[in-house]
């Protein structure tokens, strides 16, 4: 799935403020403004071997993250599914039409959500974690497709 910004999903004023109509969106919607960070820790946890980090981005001169993802070897992954992430940073700055500023996250979840006034699983109209984890697992990440084409170039003609 090509990026796609995660400012064309941000809620309405009624999605912010009723959390059963947020949790009713789409899964895309619902991953890229809402509980996007959700999505970027399931994710890095669902790989605990492989080196993945969470990111966030901002408006430059900005204190305050608007969306998380996570990124390996160049690979981000959020509601949009795997993409390089420079096209995730340009599809959300054209969107935004100003610059932004990559951020990398070291905190624990619960110390970005306080830090960054984002919700804990436990304050979402239902447990997300298992919505998350079906999302992430609907893409194949960038290591298993480099495997693939690896078996494919080997295999005998």
């Amino acid at each position: 799935m090509a990026a796609t910004a995660a400012g064309a999903f941000r809620r309405t004023a009624i999605e912010r403020s009723d959390q059963r109509v947020a949790w009713e969106r789409t899964d895309q919607a619902f991953f890229a403004a809402g509980a996007c960070h959700i999505l970027a820790w399931v994710c890095r946890d669902s790989y605990p071997d492989r080196p993945i980090e969470i990111a966030a981005v901002r408006l430059a001169g900005e204190r305050q993250v608007f969306h998380a993802y996570t990124v390996w070897d160049g690979w981000a992954f959020d509601h949009s599914g795997w993409n390089p992430e420079p096209e995730l940073l340009a599809i959300n700055t054209d969107f935004e039409g100003q610059p932004l500023q990559r951020v990398k996250i070291i905190h624990s979840l619960a110390e970005f959500c306080e830090t960054h006034h984002h919700r804990m699983p436990d304050q979402y109209w239902h447990d997300p974690l298992p919505r998350a984890r079906d999302y992430v697992g609907r893409y194949s990440p960038p290591w298993a497709r480099r495997l693939q084409a690896d078996v494919v170039r080997v295999a005998p003609a």
